[in-house]
């Protein structure tokens, strides 16, 4: 079984990527083949694995980004697809992909799961600096979800209005760009100094989750200084 589709990776358009406003970004649809898609879908993790991430204060005074988290790990006992799906991540051409798209290698790899629901949202944010971008694969289809609950990730262009240390309200920004989230589809952006995005509250009834997984592209050197700084501190790392 594959789980990238090769040739739609390669027929991405890098300048397209690179030229899209207010940052790079891109909504592509059947990056992962059918039947790779499917299984994974099948197979999604249960959220009884999930750690609460509720209530959790941010930096900057932005709202909690409240929804269950499920970090990747090797010895993680989830189906096989999912630990297949990650060996092609961690692979050559997926790697080779991002290079192309952000014009650089030194980077390193986390993954991580996210089930959001009723009444919870992503406040607007930019991403720390030791984050090179994210590629959000979105695991909602029409069977299980109406589009009028929410989901996408809003790309918001501020015009670079404000600090990366503040907290402004969705309404606050110029403009907001929403990227599908049904089915086949994910979204991949670069960090960069105005990167704001974010979710609106989730509409879904109880018991429905917004479902991504996410491929976190950390600098390689920035993020292991992080660590070890968090080590000598005490603290958890977190990449989202």
């Amino acid at each position: 079984m594959t789980y990238l589709n090769y040739a739609q990776l390669e027929a991405l358009d890098v300048e397209a990527f690179r030229n899209r406003l207010p940052y790079p970004w891109c909504n592509p649809e059947d990056l992962l083949t059918e039947p790779g898609y499917l299984q994974l879908l099948q197979t999604l993790p249960d959220v009884s694995l999930f750690t609460s991430t509720f209530g959790i204060q941010r930096s900057h005074g932005q709202q909690p980004h409240d929804r269950f988290a499920l970090e990747y790990r090797e010895d993680l006992e989830v189906a096989a697809p999912w630990h297949a799906f990650v060996e092609e991540l961690r692979g050559s051409e997926y790697s080779r992909f991002l290079r192309r798209l952000f014009g650089r290698g030194g980077f390193k790899l986390r993954f991580h799961w996210h089930y959001t629901p009723r009444g919870c949202s992503v406040s607007p944010h930019c991403d720390a600096k030791r984050k090179l971008g994210s590629h959000i694969f979105y695991f909602n289809t029409a069977d299980d979800w109406d589009p009028t609950w929410g989901g996408e990730t809003l790309i918001l262009d501020d015009r670079d209005r404000f600090k990366r240390n503040s907290a402004p309200a969705f309404a606050d920004f110029d403009q907001a760009f929403a990227g599908e989230s049904l089915g086949n589809r994910s979204l991949l952006f670069q960090r960069q100094g105005n990167s704001w995005h974010g979710v609106h509250e989730i509409r879904a009834p109880e018991g429905h989750y917004r479902k991504v997984f996410i491929v976190v592209i950390n600098d390689r050197l920035r993020s292991g200084l992080r660590r070890i700084s968090a080590r000598l501190r005490g603290e958890a790392i977190r990449d989202y």
